[in-house]
């Protein structure tokens, strides 16, 4: 796997080596000594996978009580995929980071725990699939509103399909510092 470069030291973005033939391609999408290599010490202990279609927006999520790192892919179609850092304390608190994944690049992205994650889907349909380092918990859910004005991310959609919940997050400026994470030097 060769690391791409991303504004934030803590995200991964990966490149794996794809070989490719008359009979399609094979790589390696997980492999544990290769993270670790690159610093990502993790055990991974729940798969999930999510099928949407095209302008659905999915986030920005994260968990407080319980946090999860993320590896992330696409196997079908294409996203944009967003970490922002919202980590009380951090010099980089409200930005974030965007890229392309898609089953055409392979790509694959760890985001760590104290960021929020969200992704809006470009093609018609996506298969997005990811490795979490923590259960989930649905008493443990939260999130900020994916237009917030102050973190000004470009989801390159006017006007996404949103969750009912979704539609009522809140703006992080908004978010008691209880209700968010630490930044730890």
């Amino acid at each position: 796997m060769q690391l791409c470069e991303t504004s934030f030291s803590e995200i991964k973005l990966f490149q794996p080596k794809v070989f490719s033939d008359n009979r399609g391609y094979f790589f390696e999408s997980f492999r544990k000594d290769s993270l670790e290599q690159f610093g990502i010490i993790s055990s991974f202990v729940q798969d999930n996978e999510a099928k949407s279609t095209r302008d659905i927006l999915r986030g920005l999520h994260y968990q407080l009580k319980f946090p999860q790192g993320k590896l992330l892919r696409v196997v079908s179609g294409e996203v944009f995929d967003v970490a922002v850092d919202i980590r009380y304390g951090s010099p980089s608190f409200g930005n974030y980071f965007g890229t392309i994944l898609s089953c055409e690049n392979h790509r694959v992205m760890f985001i760590p725990e104290g960021f929020a994650h969200g992704y809006i889907v470009f093609s018609q349909t996506a298969v997005f699939q990811y490795k979490c380092t923590n259960y989930y918990h649905s008493d443990d859910q939260y999130g900020i509103r994916w237009n917030d004005p102050d973190l000004n991310i470009d989801w390159k959609v006017n006007l996404p399909v949103l969750s009912e919940k979704d539609q009522r997050l809140p703006f992080l400026k908004n978010i008691k510092k209880k209700y968010l994470p630490r930044y730890n030097v």
